[in-house]
């Protein structure tokens, strides 16, 4: 029962080329950089990234991405990241843009063992109909486009089908972890994490304060532990190491 792993090397030591990997973090807010560096570090590449945005500046997934070890991003916003859009207009990168809430229905549909769901979001768009630009071709062109996706009325209304998510591994970070893998998020930083660890099928959680099982309050857990696999407890610099996106003075 005890999911504590020595480092973050250790944590990600598995992670092989080609692995699909669903990433907590909204901007800077609750990303899991200890496990993404260590990934890097790893030297694996071709990977197959899920989460909401790929890293700002150059911090989370933009390490990857500026490495080239990203080969395709299922997510929900580019910008405020040059890289991630040149990448994906030079046909380098292939990247599935969906609306943000379908994409964590997808994550969380994944985690609860639903294979797929229906949703008003996106009829009558290319989301539905197909013909979202998945790969440049590198010359303006498009190489590969989005499929049209099934559409069904429920009460008068269209609804487009969308399928589950589930991935190889998630990266996630909390605000507090016991040992057996039951985690706590503070405030916005929970975002994608509790979705992206229950899509994983080995989830990893880095966590900024460790403690004993029986320490959290069971109304206070917001992810069981049964849906994590190994637990890194991070060093107090690593814990207080959290950028700000956007520094706003007077």
């Amino acid at each position: 029962m005890d999911k504590v792993v020595a480092t973050a090397a250790e944590a990600v030591a598995d992670v092989p080329d080609g692995a699909s990997l669903a990433v907590g973090g909204f901007g800077l807010s609750g990303v899991p950089n200890a496990l993404i560096r260590a990934v890097h570090e790893r030297g694996v590449g071709g990977l197959e990234i899920v989460s909401n945005n790929c890293g700002a500046m150059d911090s989370g997934l933009a390490v990857l991405l500026a490495a080239g070890r990203i080969a395709r991003v299922t997510g929900s916003y580019i910008g405020a990241n040059k890289e991630f859009a040149r990448q994906y207009l030079a046909g380098e990168l292939e990247v599935e843009l969906i609306p943000q809430g379908t994409l964590a229905e997808r994550l969380r549909a994944g985690g609860c063992g639903i294979p797929a769901f229906y949703t008003p979001a996106g009829v009558g768009t290319l989301v539905a109909d197909g013909g979202l630009p998945w790969r440049y071709d590198g010359e303006g062109g498009v190489a590969l486009a989005s499929p049209p996706k099934e559409v069904r009325d429920f009460d008068g209304v269209p609804h487009v089908l969308e399928h589950a998510i589930r991935t190889d591994y998630a990266l996630v970070r909390a605000a507090k972890g016991d040992r057996h893998g039951n985690l706590v998020f503070h405030a916005s930083a929970r975002n994608f994490n509790p979705l992206a660890a229950m899509a994983g099928r080995i989830t990893v959680a880095e966590v900024e304060e460790l403690v004993e099982p029986g320490a959290i309050d069971p109304d206070h857990v917001h992810l069981p532990g049964i849906f994590v696999r190994r637990v890194l407890a991070l060093t107090p610099e690593q814990a207080a190491a959290k950028g700000i996106e956007k520094r706003t003075t007077r």
